[in-house]
C-alpha cells in the first residue's frame, strides 16, 4: 500500500510548479486528475523529444488522469466542483485571481468543503504590486537576483534548469504534506499560497545575509564557492578537470597532508581557516592547482580516493552501520 493511497488530488495546472507538485503525490500512491485547457496544457508543446512527447510534460505528468475541460462553460465549472466535492486536495497555478472569478478560488472551496486541503501557486503571490506580472522562469531568476550570484565573473547566467518553478513545486508538495498530517489531528483542511518569487527570495537568504552583514554582495564565481575554499574545477595534465570541494577542517588537513605533500600547509596563516583560506584564494588555488596538474584526471581522482580513503570506507561503514574512519566521522571525507 502506498502513503498516499485513497488521495484524491484535482489539479486546475499547466506548465511546470503546479504539475511538478502533483507529481510528488502521484508518485506517493495519490490518485491525482490533471484538468487541462481544451487545447491541453500548453507544456505539451515545449519540444517533442521524446517520442513525439514534451520532455517537461513526460517529466511531470506521470501517473496521472487527464481531463480537457472549458471553464468558460458554467457546465464545465460544475464539473470542477463535482470533483472538488469530493477531493483531499485542490492545487491550481492560473493566473491570480481566475480561480475565484470562476467560482474555484480558495474561500469558495475552503468554505464549501471545510476538509479540503487547497493549493495556490503563483508567480509573486495573490496580492500586492506585482500580482499581475508575468512570472516566467527566467523573469524571476533576475528579480530574485540569482542571476546576480550565478555565472562567470564576467557574465551572469541563468540557472540551467527551471528552478524557481521545479522550488515553488517542491515548496508547495512539502506544505500540501503538512496540511495533510494536520487534517489527520483536526479533521481541517486549509488554503495554501505558494509563489515563486517568494521561494527563491528565501532561497536566497545566504547571499542576503552575507550582503547585508558583509558589507558587499557575493561576487559570481564560476565553480568557486564566494565563502569556501580550495572549491572549483582544478584542470588535470589531460587537459580535463576535477571538482574539489572542502567542507571542513578535518578534510583540509588530510588534503594537506595525504594529497599536496605537505601537511604544514594546515598551519600555514594564510590557510589555517576557511576565512583565511578564502582571503588568500589565489595563493591556495595555484598550490591546488600545482599538484593536480601533474597527473592525469583519472590519475587525479584514484589519487583522492585511494589518500583520502573515500567512498569504499564510507558506504561500507554505513551499510554496517559503523563508523567507516574510526573516532572521526564520515563527513570527514572529501567530496571531490
Amino acid at each position: 500500500m502506498a502513503d498516499l493511497d485513497g488521495v484524491l488530488v484535482v489539479a486546475l495546472e499547466q506548465a511546470v510548479a503546479a504539475p511538478f507538485a502533483s507529481s510528488r503525490l502521484a508518485d506517493a500512491g495519490a490518485r491525482v486528475v490533471k484538468i487541462e485547457r481544451p487545447e491541453g496544457d500548453f507544456a505539451r508543446e515545449y519540444d517533442h523529444l521524446v517520442k513525439g512527447e514534451s520532455a517537461y510534460f513526460v517529466w511531470l505528468n506521470r501517473g496521472k488522469e487527464s481531463i480537457r475541460l472549458d471553464l468558460k462553460r458554467a457546465e464545465d465549472v460544475a464539473i470542477v466542483l463535482a470533483m472538488a466535492d469530493k477531493a483531499d486536495v485542490f492545487i491550481q497555478n492560473l493566473a491570480p485571481g481566475a480561480a475565484a472569478r470562476l467560482g474555484l478560488g480558495a474561500e469558495a472551496l475552503t468554505r464549501r468543503c471545510p476538509r479540503l486541503i487547497y493549493c495556490s501557486i503563483s508567480g509573486y503571490g495573490e496580492d500586492g504590486p506585482y500580482r499581475d506580472h508575468k512570472a516566467y522562469d527566467l523573469l524571476i531568476q533576475g528579480e530574485s537576483g540569482l542571476v546576480a550570484i550565478n555565472g562567470s565573473a564576467g557574465e551572469a547566467a541563468r540557472v540551467g534548469i527551471s528552478v524557481c518553478d521545479i522550488a515553488a513545486g517542491d515548496t508547495a508538495h512539502a506544505a500540501i504534506l503538512q496540511a495533510l498530517y494536520a487534517r489527520e489531528r483536526t479533521g481541517k483542511g486549509r488554503a495554501i499560497e505558494v509563489s515563486l518569487f517568494h521561494t527563491l527570495a528565501d532561497w536566497m537568504n545566504v547571499p542576503y545575509l552575507q550582503a547585508r552583514y558583509g558589507g558587499k554582495p557575493p561576487r559570481r564565481m564560476g565553480l568557486k564557492h564566494p565563502t569556501i575554499a580550495p572549491y572549483g574545477a582544478f584542470a588535470c595534465a589531460d587537459g580535463k578537470a576535477v571538482i574539489l570541494s572542502i567542507q571542513n577542517e578535518r578534510e583540509w588537513a588530510r588534503l594537506c597532508a595525504e594529497v599536496l605533500g605537505d601537511a604544514s600547509l594546515a598551519a600555514d596563516p594564510r590557510f589555517r581557516t576557511n576565512n583565511d583560506r578564502v582571503a588568500n584564494r589565489p595563493a591556495l588555488d595555484a598550490i591546488v592547482a600545482a599538484t593536480l596538474a601533474r597527473h592525469t584526471r583519472g590519475e587525479a581522482m584514484r589519487m583522492l580516493e585511494a589518500r583520502a580513503g573515500v567512498y569504499d570506507g564510507i558506504l561500507k561503514g554505513i551499510l554496517e552501520n559503523r563508523n567507516p574512519v574510526g573516532k572521526g566521522s564520515a563527513d570527514a571525507e572529501f567530496d571531490c
